[in-house]
């Protein structure tokens, strides 16, 4: 079986001349080799079963919680947790960690119930070149709980991920805590969350919801970046649908309580959601291009080339704007006739649809996108818009990524509603990033800015780096019609003094004047500059006074 050649550096290690160099003569192959190799065979005999026993709880490992019940999470549509891997990072990269991991508790007969891996495969691989760290809970065992081990596993890889600078992927399957362990599965996601506050600002986290995600287990996907979904197939909610009927007579599916639609509609927990798991994984890696491994990875290194010329003018956005500022207009065409190839890949788009979001390329440079929408409430700033652009200006600023935004803004939005819910507060989230934020920030407005909205989107007097307006720009406290009836009190000549107010100021020139804007543009001219600003801006470095942290409004 173990040929003379089948043993590693036989012709160097075993070789006469190696071991009698004193000597003239050499010693016969017959004599030396008993003497040479009686340990060697010796160590193979012993160690064989122990090879053969590690190879089984590999094979045991690959397999989950068995033939059955892979075949069952197919047939509701969903993959096994290494086909998920497997799919996720580039071909041949995936090294996995504690492949034998299992679980040690005795109570409740689970030492009769073990399954090598104890639910969860954990390792790091790479997406498009580059390293990322993952784990994936395998439903088919245990129903994907988390135990006190299979937290330790995860909890390994994220110290391995804040280490060396990569991002955190979770793709999470899992009906809850391991209610057989007690408190140590309790203990297993509060190591979870406190690493996913660390982790918060230094690499990037996303969670993937491909199952049930019930529970404690729903705050780890709460303290990451993004969570995304697959509809029809993932859930998140703290107490489920019998516990809600239990305790309030409510009858629910799970669906309406935590389904992808709820999330990405209502909640705006998630931030997009994928029609099965092949898309999702698919998204997540051309997601992943936009993003730095770290706050330590150079911006250049999330730089792509693109073919699309930078000096490009699209005579289009000349006209783009309505003449009559009562028209709407769509904002994610003058956001795709701005950026590279169209590669706007926004966030939370069915979600608070007054303000969009998301991630392009300029001049092959990652950026983040805020832009007021005029078709969904003519752009007005309300609480859950405020929300969701603060978090977003604040993770880009975090990881280093430029900020473009594009102004359209009547105000914040009126009403007792707004206001019982506490938009000063909400609506001071987004002022607040705006504001702290030490990136680059390049501005556009392309028609309103009225009143405090004017101040809280990136307005120079935040600190904008570049401030532009085009013609039809409209910068004042609010529109003329409202003005004129508040300074003249319905006048009879009201179309004059509608006319007087906008001449003198809802217009750029104002504000030009004053030095609050850079420059008026030519709308067909923009990408060119902002790609020329960004380039100068390259080795912007700005601080804040020094301090633990700030207070954020909440």
């Amino acid at each position: 079986m173990f040929s003379e050649t089948a043993i590693p550096g036989q012709s160097e290690l075993f070789s006469p001349t190696v071991y009698n160099r004193s000597t003239k003569s050499q010693p016969s192959r017959r004599s030396s080799y008993p003497v040479l190799f009686l340990p060697y065979y010796l160590f193979l005999t012993v160690q064989l079963p122990i090879v053969q026993k590690i190879e089984a709880k590999r094979q045991a490992a690959l397999l989950g919680g068995g033939v059955s019940r892979i075949t069952a999470q197919h047939s509701k549509g969903k993959l096994t947790a290494r086909e998920r891997i497997a799919l996720l990072v580039d071909p041949g990269t995936f090294r996995e960690y504690d492949t034998f991991v299992e679980h040690d508790c005795i109570d409740f007969g689970m030492q009769d119930t073990v399954v090598t891996g104890d639910g969860v495969v954990t390792g790091q691989g790479q997406v498009n070149g580059r390293t990322i760290f993952l784990y994936s809970q395998d439903f088919t065992a245990y129903g994907g709980s988390l135990s006190r081990a299979h937290a330790a596993k995860i909890c390994k890889i994220m110290d391995k991920a804040l280490l060396v600078g990569a991002p955190i992927i979770g793709l999470n399957d899992s009906g809850g805590a391991r209610i057989q362990e007690g408190v140590d599965s309790l203990a297993g996601y509060a190591d979870i969350f406190q690493r996913n506050v660390l982790a918060s600002g230094v690499v990037p986290q996303i969670s993937l919801i491909m199952g049930p995600c019930a529970g404690g287990a729903v705050y780890s996907p709460a303290l990451t970046d993004f969570t995304f979904m697959v509809r029809d197939t993932s859930y998140l909610f703290v107490t489920g649908p019998e516990v809600v009927r239990a305790v309030t007579d409510e009858v629910v599916t799970q669906e309406e309580l935590g389904g992808s639609r709820v999330h990405t509609t209502l909640s705006g927990v998630a931030h997009r959601a994928f029609d099965n798991d092949v898309e999702a994984l698919a998204r997540l890696r051309e997601f992943l291009d936009f993003l730095p491994a770290s706050n330590r990875e150079a911006e250049s290194v999330v730089r792509r080339h693109t073919d699309d010329p930078a000096d490009r003018a699209d005579v289009a956005l000349d006209t783009i704007v309505p003449t009559d500022t009562t028209r709407a207009y769509d904002m994610k065409d003058v956001v795709r006739r701005l950026v590279d190839d169209d590669t706007l890949f926004e966030i939370m788009p069915d979600y608070a649809r007054n303000i969009l979001i998301g991630f392009a390329r300029l001049g092959g440079r990652s950026v983040g996108v805020v832009g007021n929408q005029p078709l969904v409430s003519s752009g007005a700033l309300d609480i859950n818009a405020s929300v969701k652009a603060a978090r977003f200006v604040r993770f880009c600023d975090a990881f280093h990524l430029p900020i473009i935004t594009l102004v359209d803004v009547p105000g914040f939005m009126p009403g007792t509603a707004q206001e019982h819910q506490g938009i000063i507060r909400h609506g001071a989230k987004l002022l607040y990033a705006y504001a702290e934020a030490t990136v680059p920030k390049l501005t556009v407005i392309t028609r309103k800015a009225y009143g405090g909205a004017y101040d809280v989107m990136s307005s120079k007097h935040l600190r904008g780096d570049v401030n532009y307006a085009w013609p039809t720009a409209e910068i004042a406290v609010m529109g003329a019609q409202a003005a004129v009836e508040i300074i003249f009190r319905r006048p009879t000549d009201m179309d004059d003094r509608v006319r007087e107010y906008t001449d003198k100021f809802a217009n750029p020139l104002p504000a030009a004047r004053r030095g609050f804007l850079d420059d008026i543009l030519q709308p067909r001219h923009t990408r060119a500059r902002l790609i020329e600003d960004l380039a100068s801006l390259a080795g912007k470095r700005q601080t804040n006074p020094p301090k633990k942290h700030g207070n954020i409004p909440l």
